[in-house]
């Protein structure tokens, strides 16, 4: 059975389950099976071998790898020697790798067999890391994973923690061009997991025969809070490795996939699959998908073709995920809720508020903020930015602009902040123009998001060439990405001579945008 009362911290979820599904398969990984008893002590050793390393208490270790069982045993022994996982995002480049492994100051770095050709990269950047430790494959010069694990002992370390203690440190894009870390407690977690206990719907309900699939990356939480979720109910997991629609098709067929998460883009591709209105989707009961919006046509698309219920979901990491949702009832083609995000969940507080902080009525736009247990600790090392998005009211200003129907449907219509969402990433301007203007032919440069009809929202660059200067757009597209990761870096540049500036020279980066969301009911795709 799974866990039936709420222990104190995660390390319990782990210690109850080896006891109440001890031969069950928690997690399944290209071909690996691993049962909830064997997770325990595997953990056990886990947090034995940080211990002996030297890892401090509330100190972070950091993973640079694609999803594997691999990654979850680190999770959940970090939790048991109360020390904080740090994944990283993989598709980054070197210089921002290195940066969130320096910033979290992680004396241990967990790499996959993917990612052993950038440690020296990143060790030069970071001389603060102690330890490095490969998780698959040969070790080279490096310590293997297997081997240090195996070495330790399978006592339970018993570490005292404590519900408000940060278990994760997620990064999010920065605004001002770093990456912050948004640090989830125990007591976040559990909130996202328990929400509504008692009073959840359906497609929020699990049970001991649902097997899931765990497909989108470990370092959002939409990979993470994912795979916790199955795991506290006592569910299968199926690990994919990484997002691959060839392959999902194959996964809910083999597996009997049951419930998945993913965000409108991979649907897309999943849906458009020449053999996927030939494949037995009888055990599939819903698919919930999140991160951007998703086109209507798409949506309809995907309700025809996988035949199951589709649950939309909203938030953010700072929000420990989804915070709002539409659920398969009102995903009726001509519904006018179609078109919103949902409702708050049980727990969650909702409001739209001007710029003053005032709440507005129903039916008036203004930036969404939320309060409830989910809500993140804060941003690492940052009170400053942290204030700005939690008011000492409670409230989490989203960065989103929308308003609240009368019966509390949620309908977000922009983005306050000037942040792009591309394929469910999170891109902010000021980092790619930082990219972009360390060219040496770029005066200027302004960064804004276009429709795509595959990933939602496009990067592009309108650029302003220093005096004689001939710099073309692959040379700039080229030089960005160099530098950032390539799902940030513009996918076109376009040139004009100057860009406008209010009185105070600000860029007037709406004017720069608004030909391109001309006609569209709302500024987001």
């Amino acid at each position: 059975m799974a866990v039936t009362e709420q222990p104190e911290h995660l390390a319990g979820v782990v210690r109850a389950l080896a006891t109440s599904r001890a031969k069950e398969i928690v997690f399944e990984f290209e071909g690996r099976q691993t049962t909830f008893a064997e997770f325990d002590v595997l953990t056990n050793r886990v947090a034995n071998g940080l211990i002996a390393l030297g890892v401090r208490q509330h100190e972070r270790i950091a993973y640079l790898g694609k999803n594997s069982d691999i990654y979850f045993e680190l999770l959940f022994g970090a939790v048991k020697a109360n020390v904080v996982m740090t994944p990283v995002n993989w598709r980054l480049a070197l210089p921002e790798i290195a940066f969130i492994v320096a910033d979290c100051k992680a004396p241990v770095l967990f790499v996959g067999p993917e990612f052993t050709a950038q440690i020296h990269g990143i060790r030069e950047r970071v001389p603060e890391l102690r330890v490095v430790i490969v998780t698959e494959g040969d070790a080279g010069e490096w310590q293997g994973y297997s081997a240090w694990r195996d070495a330790q002992s399978a006592e339970d370390p018993q570490v005292e923690i404590s519900r408000n203690d940060v278990a994760i440190q997620l990064y999010t894009s920065g605004t001002t061009g770093k990456p912050k870390g948004a640090m989830l407690s125990h007591a976040n977690l559990f909130n996202l997991i328990e929400a509504g206990d008692g009073e959840k719907p359906e497609w929020n309900r699990w049970n001991e025969d649902d097997v899931s699939l765990v497909a989108m990356p470990a370092f959002h939480i939409g990979g993470t809070g994912w795979g916790l979720l199955g795991l506290y109910h006592g569910a299968k997991g199926v690990i994919a490795r990484e997002f691959d629609p060839t392959k999902v098709l194959d996964f809910i067929e083999r597996d009997k996939i049951t419930k998945i998460f993913m965000v409108p883009a991979a649907m897309q591709f999943v849906v458009r699959q020449p053999r996927a209105r030939s494949v037995d989707f009888s055990r599939l009961k819903y698919i919930l998908y999140g991160a951007s919006p998703i086109p209507a046509a798409l949506l309809k698309e995907c309700i025809e073709v996988f035949g199951c219920g589709f649950v939309q979901l909203y938030g953010m990491t700072e929000t420990t995920g989804t915070i709002v949702a539409l659920p398969p009832e009102d995903h009726v083609e001509g519904l006018e809720r179609m078109r919103s995000a949902g409702k708050a969940l049980p727990g969650v507080e909702l409001a739209i508020l001007d710029v003053d902080g005032k709440h507005l009525p129903p039916g008036e736009v203004g930036e969404i903020a939320t309060r409830s247990g989910s809500n993140m600790v804060g941003y690492w090392n940052l009170p400053e930015a942290t204030a700005k998005t939690i008011g000492r009211d409670g409230w989490l200003r989203t960065g989103d602009a929308g308003y609240i129907d009368k019966d509390g449907y949620l309908y977000v219509q922009d983005r306050i902040k000037d942040m792009i969402i591309s394929g469910g990433e999170n891109i902010y301007p000021a980092e790619v123009e930082s990219a972009v203007c360390d060219h040496p032919d770029v005066a200027e440069a302004a960064v804004i998001g276009v429709p795509d009809d595959t990933w939602g929202e496009a990067v592009k660059a309108i650029v302003v060439l220093k005096p004689g200067k001939q710099a073309t757009a692959s040379d700039i597209i080229s030089f960005a990405r160099s530098h950032i990761a390539a799902f940030k870096t513009p996918k076109t540049v376009d040139f004009i001579d100057a860009l406008p500036r209010n009185a105070s020279g600000k860029i007037l980066r709406r004017h720069l945008r608004d030909p391109y969301w001309a006609g569209r009911e709302r500024q987001v795709n």
